[in-house]
């Protein structure tokens, strides 16, 4: 089994009532996805550069991180080639950026093709990749520890059919 670690930082950039949010073609050609600007760290980068660089190459603006709001870790194990498992753990930093200066322009021949400010209300009818969700929670409740409680049944409840208790 062939093992991944891969760690990456993002941004939560909200002004006036609206967050700022990157858009990626959706997997195996669906439709596209709205995500959190940011990505994986090149290595030996800095997660703060990460997210001034990647904030930077997505929207077009300069930004002044301003705190970290939380780490999410998940682990998962794909199915590879010539029956090679890849075992998965991604460990994404969520920071609270400022927005200080550059204009808003698409990114051209990179992982997003489009950035648009979208007002708060109006993002749970987007269709948004989960880390999302999860960045507004960060952003909202503010955990001292930076851990979010997992979302789902109740300690004791039995899973529903088909569905996954956690992410």
């Amino acid at each position: 089994m062939l093992k991944k670690l891969r760690v990456a930082a993002y941004a939560i950039c909200v002004r006036d009532g609206q967050l700022l949010l990157s858009r990626s073609p959706g997997p195996d050609g669906g439709p596209p996805e709205w995500v959190l600007p940011g990505g994986g760290m090149e290595h030996g980068e800095d997660p703060h550069d990460t997210i001034v660089r990647e904030v930077e190459e997505e929207t077009g603006y300069r930004v002044e991180v301003t705190g970290l709001l939380g780490v999410h870790s998940s682990h998962r194990v794909f199915p590879g080639s010539f029956g090679r498992d890849v075992d998965h753990h991604g460990v994404r930093l969520v920071y609270e950026g400022r927005i200080t200066g550059g204009e808003l322009r698409y990114e051209i021949g990179g992982s997003t093709d489009m950035a648009a400010w979208h007002d708060l209300d109006a993002v749970p009818g987007l269709n948004l990749v989960s880390l999302v969700d999860l960045g507004l929670r960060l952003w909202r409740e503010r955990p001292a520890t930076g851990h979010l409680a997992p979302v789902g049944p109740p300690p004791g409840t039995a899973p529903l059919p088909g569905k996954m208790n956690a992410e």
